[in-house]
């Protein structure tokens, strides 16, 4: 009898039945649902409205769950796809406007498998269904900001230098800067090249006039910064919001890509992606009456907002900012202790905070306000000139005062602001800057939403073609290699549950279809260390090596030629994951845990097997059927 350890039988039970064990949810897929919401953001669907969904799918005989809250929306099951279809039409046109209904999937894992933590695995978009956004990042509006800052800046270097000037102005990508004469204008041009090193100082002028040019390194560096801020911002905010195993990433110069598997109220979605919120904190421009500010003329260097919590009450800032909402580092939801009404406290990095320092310290007694910056997406219908009407998104913007406090001590990185409506506001705005502030604004360009129906189409077109490949596979091991074909058979199920346990068990594993393709393509590939293995015995056996020797010699022999097979073949599904995105790294997940799997159960699986089979008796089996 070979000597086998015994820890390799008892690793690959526990291996086998740990795997088991998570992958167990997917035999219970998720089952067609509708959910509703409120179109308000924090409202929740009331009982009244409930019942009236659950008599109008009585009504029209759709076979129906009871219903379950989830977060403010409200769920549904339903029996089958098209019922699903027919209740969200029938509930649509009995709700109208002030509700979102929309298609979703339900779980069905039972509560002892949650119990433990198990669930299915995660599905990417094409897959589970879901929304695709194409976003447009406003470069214009980037620029715009950097060049207001760049002008204050180009200001304070020339007061510094005790340069005399008479305007600094903006010109697109320029800045002209008007001096007294020849002799001041000669001054500026060394303070100025080394406050703004971003820009190229225009030699061939003579008269007092300076010209700036933005460089375009510079502009190619604010781009490449407005994008991948927001990026990470938009990515940020999903998380934040629960929205799982999203897929955020660049597409081109400008624009970013986000996928939102399982989200199918793509209103909900417009509200995570096109509602972009920021502050900014400015001194309020009390040298001017508020009857000037009713005008609607702001005076130089100010700017006139409306005042949320005065009834819209025109207030006129100065247009400087003293700190922005991408200089926030977090932002929480709270209560005052005097009041209990509600507030956020945010609190500023060490560049929003010496700037708020050292603008308070001069402005004791002066008020400041807080102005609120907030960017919607929504979908116009609009009528094209063939007189078909299409939906396209339209961005509007909604600036306003939300706090105007008086600055009584010099202030540092904590603040409160106050002035808010509701709870769910403040919970809301705090979320919405914790996320992170965006660089720029976005724009919606293009929308998609993918129903849950075709995701399962598409699962039972890779299940056919996973089905079919197993099956030949499994043929071709039996009829040549005999029982142990059947080794490597019973070897290739375990890979496959050790796969779909893995998957399931890994929190940022998400199947795509060309995961799917990538389990299918281990499936073959999963016998190629059986065969070599089985090859080496045939051969030993040939040259007069008796059953038990040939068996250890197969097995030994060929370990090193499976590893560096195996090896290679990792190294590459490593670099697509590293260099790939999306549905390119689903592929790599699969394939690189495929080939560990399989690597284990040839190994370990089979060999455990033949032991049980040609090991165990007292002995020397005569022959070997492969």
């Amino acid at each position: 009898m070979t000597r086998y350890p015994r820890w390799k039988f008892f690793l690959l039970l526990a291996v086998l039945l740990g795997c088991g064990l998570y992958a167990l949810p997917n035999l219970y897929p998720d089952v067609p649902a509708i959910q509703i919401s409120a179109n308000d953001a924090g409202g929740q669907v009331p009982v009244p409205v409930r019942d009236r969904v659950l008599g109008a799918l009585d009504d029209a005989g759709i076979e129906h769950g009871e219903g379950e809250t989830i977060n403010n929306s409200w769920m549904v099951r339903l029996e089958s796809t098209d019922a699903q279809l027919r209740a969200r039409e029938r509930i649509s046109s009995l709700l109208g406007e002030e509700y979102v209904v929309a298609l979703n999937l339900a779980p069905t894992t039972p509560d002892w498998l949650r119990a433990v933590g198990a669930s299915p695995m995660n599905l990417g978009l094409d897959l589970r269904g879901g929304v695709h956004f194409l976003l447009q990042v406003d470069m214009a509006t980037v620029i715009e900001q950097r060049m207001d800052a760049w002008s204050g800046q180009a200001k304070l270097t020339l007061r510094n230098e005790g340069i005399r000037y008479r305007s600094v102005d903006i010109e697109g990508q320029k800045l002209g800067i008007t001096l007294d004469d020849q002799i001041a204008a000669d001054a500026a041009r060394a303070p100025l090249r080394t406050a703004l090193p971003e820009f190229t100082l225009d030699q061939s002028e003579e008269r007092p006039r300076l010209t700036l040019t933005l460089n375009q390194s510079t502009l190619d560096e604010l781009q490449d910064y407005a994008v991948d801020q927001n990026r990470t911002a938009l990515n940020n905010r999903v998380n934040e919001l629960g929205v799982g195993n999203a897929v955020v990433q660049r597409q081109g110069a400008d624009r970013i890509v986000v996928q939102l598997p399982g989200v199918q109220d793509a209103s909900q979605a417009r509200r995570i992606l096109g509602r972009t919120a920021t502050l900014e904190f400015r001194l309020v421009a009390d040298q001017y009456s508020s009857s000037r500010a009713s005008t609607g003329i702001a005076p130089p260097g100010t700017e006139i907002f409306p005042f949320k919590s005065q009834n819209d009450r025109p207030v006129i800032l100065e247009k400087s900012k003293i700190a922005t909402g991408d200089q926030v580092t977090n932002a929480q939801m709270g209560f005052d202790q005097q009041s209990g009404t509600p507030q956020v406290n945010v609190e500023l990095d060490s560049t929003g905070a010496r700037s708020m320092q050292r603008v308070t310290s001069k402005n004791v007694g002066n008020p400041m306000s807080v102005l609120f910056i907030e960017t919607k997406t929504v979908m116009k219908t609009v009528e094209d000139e063939d007189g078909e009407r299409r939906q396209v998104p339209e961005s509007t913007t909604d600036q306003y005062v939300i706090n105007v406090a008086t600055i009584q001590d010099t202030l540092g990185s904590r603040f409160r602001i106050t002035g808010l409506d509701s709870p769910a506001e403040a919970s809301e705005l705090a979320l919405l800057l914790r996320a992170g502030s965006l660089a720029a604004p976005v724009t919606i360009v293009e929308e998609r939403t993918i129903g849950p129906s075709l995701g399962q189409e598409n699962i039972e077109a890779g299940l056919k073609s996973m089905a079919l490949g197993m099956a030949l596979v499994l043929l071709f091991m039996v009829i040549w290699y005999k029982v142990f074909g059947l080794f490597a058979n019973v070897a290739l199920l375990g890979n496959l549950v050790i796969i779909v346990g893995v998957m399931s068990l890994i929190p940022g594993a998400t199947l795509t279809l060309p995961g799917i393709a990538g389990i299918v393509l281990t499936v073959g590939m999963a016998v190629d260390a059986n065969v070599l293995i089985y090859e080496r015995i045939r051969e030993e056996l040939r040259n007069g090596r008796r059953p038990r020797e040939a068996i250890e010699e197969g097995y030994g022999r060929a370990f090193t030629t499976i590893l560096d097979a195996n090896i290679t073949t990792m190294i590459v599904a490593v670099i697509l994951f590293s260099a790939g995105t999306g549905s390119v790294q689903g592929f790599a997940v699969t394939l690189f845990i495929g080939i560990l799997s399989s690597m284990f159960t040839a190994i370990i699986g089979t060999r455990a097997l033949v032991e049980m089979t040609y090991g165990r008796g007292a002995r020397a089996p005569a022959k070997l059927s492969i």
